[in-house]
C-alpha cells in the first residue's frame, strides 16, 4: 500500500477554540466544542455535544506543496463533554469521543478484465471510541469591577486510552500449495496489516494535559478578549511508540450582535513534536511511519458563531479551521478542511427558586429607618433580580463604589438587597437607577434592553 510509507502526520485539530491536536502519526481523540472556557458556578453543569468533519488531500514538504500520495483523508468525529462546578473556583470536566470513521482513500486503480475496464479504489479505515479525558480546572484569580471582569484559570488533566490503537485492515489473500491434502490443493490465507496511526482512534498512550485560560470583558464596548494555552505531554504506548508532544496558543476576541448571536474570532498557533520509538523498533516497516516525517507547526484562523436560547440555557455553535501557515517536518499530509458544529446546555443540578416562585413570597420594601449602630445613615431592603455569584459581586461592588453608600449585601436565594446609605449624599432612587444602568432590574427601575444584553451570559436572569 504505497500511501502508508510517507504518512507521518494528520494534523486535524479541534478544541473548538482551544485545540487538542492529533499529534504525530495522527492518533488521539481531540476535544471539540465551543470556545475556550474557564470555570462554572458551584452546582452548575454544562453538557456539550459536537460533530467534527475533517478532510484533506494536501501534502506539504516544509511549507511547500508537494506530490499528493492519496486521494483524501477524512474523519467524522462525535465529541461528548460534561463539566460540573464543584465550587465557584473548581470545575471538573470529563469528556470522550467516538470516530464514526477515519479513512484514507487511495487513488483509483484502473484494470482490464478482458475488454471490460474495472476501477478499484482501496480504503484504509477504522472507527471506534477514543480517549477518556479527565480535566479539572481551577480559578486562581478573579476581579470584578462593575460589569468588567478579569479571570485566570489553570488546569491539569489526563487522557486515558479506552479505544484501540492497533486496529488492522484486510489487504488481500496469500495463496499457497497445501501438500497436506491428497492430492495437493491450492489454498489461501487472509493477510491483515496494522493500520497507520493516521486512522487509529487513539494513540494508545496515557497523556498529561496542562491548560491555562485568561478572560477580560469590556461590556460597554460589547467586547470580550480571552486567551488559552494547552500543552499535552505524550506517554509511551504498548507498541513502543511515543507520539510528539503537542502545544497550542489561542487568542480570541468576541462580541454579541442582535442580542443573542455571539461572534468569536481566534488566531491559533500549534506545535507538534517529533515522534520517538524504542530501540530496535523499525517503525517504518512495522507500522508504516516515516519517523523523519513527524512534527509540525501551524497557524490558523478559527471563526465561530453562536446562538443562545434563554429557556433552556442552550447554545448552538459552529466553527471552521482555516489554515494560514503550515510547516511540516519531512513530507506529511496537512490540514485542509475542518468544520465543527454542536450544542451546549447549562443548568444547575440543585434546583434554585425561579423568579416566579419568589414572587409568591415577595421581599418587602422596608421603609428607611435610622440605623442604631453608631455608623449613622439609613438601612433598607429591596428586591434586585439576578442569577449567580457573578451577579452578587457586580451588584454589591456597583453600589459600594457610589459615594454615600456604606454597606450593600445581596442575597441570591431571596433576590433581596440590604443597603445602608446616607440620604444626604445619595438617594434610594439613585442606587436603583445605577443598578438599572448596569443591567439589573428592581421593582421601580427597569434596566434597558441594551444594559441587560451587556450582562455576561451566565448572568442573564429571567426578567419579571
Amino acid at each position: 500500500m504505497r500511501i502508508l510509507i510517507i504518512t507521518g502526520l494528520a494534523l486535524f485539530t479541534a478544541f473548538g477554540g482551544n485545540a487538542q491536536g492529533c499529534c504525530s502519526g495522527g492518533g488521539g481523540s481531540p476535544m471539540a466544542g465551543g470556545a475556550a472556557t474557564g470555570v462554572l458556578q458551584e452546582g452548575q453543569m454544562e453538557l456539550v455535544s459536537s460533530y467534527k468533519y475533517s478532510r484533506s488531500n494536501r501534502f506539504l514538504s516544509g511549507d511547500q506543496d508537494t506530490v499528493v500520495f492519496f486521494d483524501n483523508l477524512t474523519s467524522n468525529y462525535l465529541f461528548l463533554k460534561a463539566d460540573y462546578g464543584i465550587s465557584d473556583r473548581l470545575t471538573l470536566s470529563i469528556a470522550t469521543g467516538y470516530y464514526l470513521n477515519r479513512t484514507i482513500t487511495e487513488f483509483a486503480d484502473t484494470t482490464f478484465v478482458g475488454s471490460e475496464m474495472e476501477i478499484e479504489q482501496k480504503r484504509v479505515n477504522s472507527s471506534g471510541i477514543g480517549d477518556l479525558i479527565i480535566f479539572p480546572r481551577y480559578n486562581v484569580y478573579e476581579k470584578t469591577k462593575g460589569l468588567n471582569k478579569t479571570e485566570l484559570s489553570l488546569g491539569m488533566g489526563l487522557k486515558i486510552p479506552i479505544g484501540a490503537h492497533n486496529d488492522s485492515n484486510f489487504v488481500g489473500y496469500s495463496k499457497f500449495v497445501n501438500f497436506d491434502n491428497n492430492p495437493p490443493t491450492l489454498d489461501s490465507t487472509e493477510i491483515w496489516q496494522t493500520s497507520p496511526p493516521t486512522v487509529q482512534a487513539t494513540t494508545g498512550s496515557h497523556d498529561l494535559m496542562f491548560y491555562g485560560f485568561y478572560f477580560k470583558s469590556f461590556p460597554k464596548k460589547k467586547l470580550r478578549l480571552f486567551a488559552s494555552a494547552l500543552y499535552v505531554k505524550k506517554g509511551w504506548n504498548s507498541l513502543g511508540l511515543k507520539f510528539g508532544d503537542y502545544a497550542s496558543l489561542g487568542l480570541f476576541a468576541g462580541t454579541t450582535v442582535f442580542k443573542k448571536i455571539g461572534l468569536v474570532g481566534q488566531i491559533k498557533g500549534e506545535w507538534v513534536g517529533k515522534m520517538q520509538a524504542l530501540d530496535k523498533i523499525d517503525i517504518l516497516s512495522e507500522y508504516s511511519i516515516d519517523q523523519q516525517s513527524t512534527g509540525s507547526q501551524m497557524v490558523s484562523f478559527v471563526p465561530q458563531v453562536m446562538y443562545t436560547f434563554n429557556r433552556p440555557k442552550m447554545t448552538v455553535f459552529a466553527t471552521a479551521d482555516i489554515p494560514l501557515y503550515q510547516n511540516m517536518r519531512g513530507t506529511q499530509v496537512a490540514s485542509q478542511y475542518q468544520v465543527t458544529g454542536g450544542v451546549s446546555y447549562r443548568f444547575f443540578v440543585k434546583k434554585k427558586k425561579s423568579t416566579h416562585e419568589l414572587e409568591e413570597f415577595p421581599v418587602m420594601e422596608e421603609p428607611p429607618v435610622i440605623a442604631d449602630n453608631g455608623e449613622g445613615g439609613q438601612e433598607t431592603t429591596f428586591r434586585v433580580w439576578g442569577k449567580c455569584g457573578m451577579c452578587k459581586t457586580t451588584i454589591e461592588n456597583t453600589l459600594k463604589g457610589m459615594k454615600g453608600i456604606t454597606f450593600a449585601e445581596w442575597n441570591l436565594e431571596s433576590q433581596s438587597l440590604k443597603m445602608r446609605y446616607d440620604e444626604k449624599i445619595v438617594s434610594l432612587d439613585d442606587a436603583k437607577a445605577t443598578l438599572a444602568n448596569v443591567g439589573y432590574d428592581t421593582k421601580t427601575n427597569k434596566a434597558s434592553d441594551k444594559a441587560y444584553d451587556s450582562l455576561h451570559s451566565c448572568c442573564k436572569y429571567e426578567r419579571p
